[in-house]
């Protein structure tokens, strides 16, 4: 499926009732546990008075899967609520995503970060066959605490 990578943001999603339609459309079809809030505008919306966007793919001008983008301090960009339309699950479309935004972060001299400490192990499992490594944590571990930071990062040399 040749899915290419479109950006979202809240130009784009004020401007354009199919990319409104079709975003909705992705986040109505996520699991109920997957979303934070009941309503699927509010969520989008929140994330743009965040100043976020979603990085989508886009096949046959529809926009199948989504990936909320947070840009961090450090220019890093923080992932999170990546989902796909039910209809097109399990083929490749959040993996050619992922892929996708990987090789921008790449080429624009960005690191894809993705917070773990609430996802289920199911997708912890794709993360890591898509290249993403847990980073060591910054601050000096001690007794019992883990070495590792609750999120996990791409790899310059992996899948991305």
């Amino acid at each position: 499926m040749p899915v290419t990578l479109h950006h979202v943001d809240q130009a784009r999603w004020e401007a354009d009732e199919q990319v409104r339609l079709d975003l909705v459309r992705i986040y109505q079809d996520a699991p109920q546990e997957r979303m934070p809030t009941p309503t699927v505008e509010p969520f989008i919306e929140q994330h743009f008075a965040g100043q976020h966007f979603f990085a989508c793919a886009l096949f046959n001008d529809r926009l199948l899967g989504a990936v909320a983008v947070q840009e961090g301090q450090d220019r890093a960009w923080w992932l999170s609520e990546l989902c796909v339309r039910k209809t097109t699950r399990r083929r490749g479309v959040g993996s050619r995503l992922m892929a996708l935004l990987g090789e921008q972060a790449k080429q624009e001299g960005r690191v894809l970060r993705i917070e773990t400490s609430t996802l289920p192990l199911a997708d912890r499992v794709l993360l890591s066959k898509l290249g993403y490594r847990p980073m060591a944590n910054p601050e000096t571990p001690t007794a019992g605490m883990p070495a590792t930071s609750d999120f996990v990062e791409l790899d310059p040399q992996g899948k991305g």
